[in-house]
């Protein structure tokens, strides 16, 4: 962390438009894939993999999407779960009626259906904004939670209401175990990440923020409002379509609508708030935050108190927690977590030097 940013030079285009152009950050970027890939799924526990590590991936991944629409587009939008639901019900009955699906293709093939609801649910942000853009996109939450839980033939008639998810299977290999189910979702989420931060520091993240920042200016200028709007709820439902078929398969093992009610909504919108508006990063760093918390608490007070704090004690503190982080960063630092740690990192590079 305390090499410099002086002293590296780049001669070409290529060079300089890298995703990450100084060596220092490849090398940290590859350290931290082997981690991922090759030391966490023979060193962390099934208790770690299947209730930490997998869950945090997938609501990063629906978080990523959050923050394209939001962050980046700046429409404001409260119908993640909705959308996760979509995508989760969608990759359920793919691989249910369609013999031989591969699970990877019924991911992909789910998020591109969460995209179309996505785009059609979208179609208000041509003509409302801000406030009026929420309480849309809600509709939307709610209406595809009860088309799901209304219409049997998304849940292939099943009465119980909570329905088991089919095997994980690829190339013909079933994925049983917590580390290689990890893997899966690694390997999904490191590819949506990348084809996030190339399309968000490309020029689809150019015309996201001028739209985000004056719409109209951009409309002046040429950009297309219609195209560029739908293109971010289409993305952005995509990501969700995709978290939440990774949500059900990997984590939940099953598949409810109840699983995907409006407080997974906010949770996702805290998420966002919290890691950071209009950064890639914040999406990791709010879903860590939001997970671990609560298991941080857990653990302290009953290191402290033994078993003579009541759980809904807990429960109250991490909601009152969860409200004193959100004001406390759009006051302080509106980009959260993210921004505290680029600053860091910013300070570490400069020292022992003083700005």
């Amino acid at each position: 962390m305390f090499y410099r940013q002086a002293g590296g030079f780049r001669t070409s285009y290529a060079q300089d438009q890298r995703l990450l152009p100084m060596r220092e950050d490849r090398a940290m970027l590859i350290a931290l894939l082997l981690v991922g890939f090759c030391v966490l799924p023979f060193t962390a526990s099934d208790y770690w993999l299947s209730a930490i590590l997998i869950p945090w991936l997938a609501l990063s991944v629906v978080a990523m999407g959050q923050n394209i629409l939001m962050g980046y587009a700046g429409q404001l939008s409260l119908g993640s779960a909705g959308f996760m639901a979509a995508g989760a019900f969608a990759c359920y009955n793919l691989m249910l009626r369609v013999d031989g699906m591969p699970f990877i293709v019924a991911v992909l093939l789910s998020g591109l259906i969460a995209a179309a609801i996505g785009i059609f649910f979208g179609l208000p942000s041509l003509r409302v904004r801000g406030l009026y853009l929420a309480v849309a996109t809600l509709a939307s939450q709610f209406f595809i939670v009860w088309v799901i839980d209304k219409f049997g033939w998304f849940k292939n008639y099943d009465t119980s209401g909570i329905i088991t998810t089919q095997d994980i299977v690829i190339f013909g290999h079933e994925f049983n175990s917590a580390a290689e189910t990890y893997l899966v979702v690694l390997t999904i989420v490191v590819a949506l990440t990348w084809a996030a931060m190339n399309m968000a520091r490309g020029s689809i993240g150019r015309n996201w923020q001028a739209v985000r920042d004056m719409d109209v200016a951009a409309e002046v200028m040429g950009l297309s409002l219609l195209r560029t709007k739908l293109q971010a709820f289409a993305i952005s439902s995509f990501y969700c379509g995709v978290g939440g078929a990774l949500f059900a398969f990997t984590y939940l093992k099953s598949v409810e609508p109840a699983a995907f009610d409006i407080n997974l909504s906010f949770r996702i919108l805290f998420m966002v708030i919290i890691g950071g508006l209009g950064t890639i990063l914040g999406s990791f760093l709010g879903a860590g935050f939001i997970l671990l918390l609560p298991v941080f608490l857990n653990i302290l007070f009953h290191a402290i108190f033994g078993k003579a704090v009541d759980a809904t004690l807990t429960s109250s503190l991490e909601q009152i927690i969860f409200g004193v982080m959100i004001i406390l960063f759009m006051i302080y630092e509106p980009l959260g977590l993210a921004r505290l740690w680029n600053n860091l990192l910013d300070r570490m590079r400069r020292w022992p030097f003083r700005r």
